[in-house]
């Protein structure tokens, strides 16, 4: 007796059996498209990076996840993952504005990617007296306002057990003195100031063609130019061949209470508030 079910004749045809490798090998190219498609985003369009310190509060608080524009200094080896050394040097390069809140490797090892805003331009010179910014001889415009406050968190704890504050509600947050600063080209931010600090007076440096003087906004929080770059330590003037991308806008924050077995704590623990804000 035939077995063969009319109409199934041609189910077994060499056509058929062609399409699962087929659509393994359709499979493939789309992950391979997505790849490339992945590393040239993050090479040479955007590229998240998350905060894992306070020097730079009040405007950047541990938990902030941001997107850096990587197109606005041009491009190096540090433009790409794992800095791939396929760029030569730095093409298309541009020099960044006082006040830009840049991304770069620091040195002297260059492994480590921090983040600071940009306070001396080659040619500058910079000096900090009595803990406020002079450029050029001139002391950058600061004004003293209102209290900047932030919750005790898992990511968050004071710098000093004076900077604590409870609440009415017995909520404990850091309250910290701050600032408005005004550069000389008009960009204007907020700053901290615990008091008078070593590094509240410094010496003046003349910054050299080809490099940047860098700041924290959480002035006596902040490794930077200030200090000699050491490994774990300050970054010293930086080089802009150094630099990775400019700060854009806060993708996602979170105080860091978040538990994976517990997924409503995701929601809990962000700071919705904190989402999309520019610089």
């Amino acid at each position: 007796m035939n077995d063969t079910v009319p109409g199934d004749a041609g189910t077994n045809t060499p056509e058929t059996r062609e399409k699962p490798k087929k659509e393994e090998g359709s499979f493939l190219v789309f992950v391979i498209k997505l790849v490339l498609f992945v590393l040239i985003f993050r090479s040479f369009i955007f590229s998240p990076f998350s905060i894992p310190s306070e020097s730079m509060l009040p405007r950047l608080e541990t938990g902030d996840y941001l997107l850096a524009a990587k197109w606005p200094y041009g491009y190096s080896k540090y433009s790409l993952p794992f800095s791939a050394p396929l760029i030569p040097g730095r093409i298309f390069a541009s020099q960044p504005e006082r006040g830009d809140v840049v991304i770069f490797k620091a040195p002297p090892l260059d492994q480590e990617d921090y983040i600071k805003r940009v306070i001396g331009l080659p040619g500058d010179q910079i000096q900090v007296i009595g803990g406020v910014v002079n450029i050029n001889g001139q002391p950058v415009q600061r004004k003293r306002i209102e209290d900047f406050e932030i919750p005790v968190s898992v990511n968050t704890s004071c710098k000093e057990a004076r900077f604590t504050v409870r609440k009415d509600d017995g909520s404990l947050v850091c309250q910290y003195p701050q600032f408005r600063e005004t550069l000389p080209n008009g960009v204007s931010f907020n700053t901290l100031d615990f008091g008078l600090y070593p590094q509240d007076d410094t010496q003046p440096v003349i910054v050299p063609e080809g490099k940047l003087f860098l700041m924290g906004d959480n002035r006596d929080n902040s490794m930077d130019s200030r200090f000699p770059a050491v490994p774990g330590g300050g970054v010293g003037l930086v080089p802009q061949a150094n630099l990775i991308g400019r700060a854009t806008i806060t993708i996602w924050s979170t105080d860091g209470s978040a538990e994976w077995i517990k997924p409503w704590t995701w929601f809990t623990a962000t700071r919705w508030n904190r989402i999309g804000h520019g610089f």
